[in-house]
């Protein structure tokens, strides 16, 4: 393939599978038995960012009693999880994609804010591991998105520099660290929020993943 690009680096969440209901209700769920009252809308603001991120988030905001960050963040991977088990599918197009790129010689990495017990968890479910030759998770990471450093561990992983390395993400915040890690990048932004400015800084976005494998012949002329 005669393309700069030698490495496909997807997200998880709302990129493999279609997770992020599942995320928002389990956020809502928990959060909101604390009192908070939590909105659709205002759960979205945090998509992307690590689990526990998102409860220091909205602790921040609307403080509550007897506050435990790693038991709330817990509670609601344990939820996620439950529904993954229960109503995981693959997002369009992701099959097919993932075929595409091994067929065209690219290498396939996996950089996501969600835990490595979300990652095997939807793995299992969708059937779709051996298609990864690096699983890299900002668990454990000083930082998460929109910190690069999960992509740069992914693309180090891979053995590919990351200029040479194409990330696909569904969050704002996904890009950023993305940019940052100076790959090039492609937004599937969830259809309700499709309009929206913020994706202008995607070097190319796409309505579903089953469009990848022609953008990356494109590429690759």
């Amino acid at each position: 393939m005669s393309t700069q690009i030698k490495a496909v680096i997807f997200d998880m969440d709302g990129i493999l599978i279609d997770s992020e209901p599942a995320w928002q209700l389990a956020e809502q769920t928990v959060l909101n038995s604390f009192g908070l009252n939590l909105t659709l809308e205002e759960v979205e603001q945090t998509t992307g960012l690590r689990i526990d991120h998102v409860v220091s988030y909205w602790y921040q905001r609307f403080p509550w009693p007897n506050y435990d960050n790693t038991a709330t963040a817990n509670k609601i991977v344990d939820e996620v999880i439950a529904q993954i088990n229960t109503h995981g599918k693959p997002m369009k197009g992701v099959i097919d994609s993932l075929e595409a790129c091994k067929q065209l010689g690219l290498k396939i990495g996996l950089a996501t804010s969600s835990s490595s017990k979300i990652i095997h968890a939807v793995l299992d479910k969708l059937h779709i591991g051996h298609y990864f030759e690096a699983l890299e998770s900002a668990e454990n990471l000083a930082f998460g998105k929109p910190h690069p450093e999960v992509y740069l561990n992914c693309a180090s992983a891979l053995g590919i520099a990351p200029s040479q390395c194409i990330a696909i993400e569904d969050s704002f915040n996904g890009l950023i660290a993305a940019r940052a890690a100076t790959m090039q990048t492609v937004a599937i932004p969830a259809p309700h929020t499709v309009n929206q400015a913020k994706w202008v800084i995607a070097h190319h976005k796409l309505a579903h993943a089953g469009l990848l494998p022609a953008l990356l012949g494109e590429l690759g002329r």
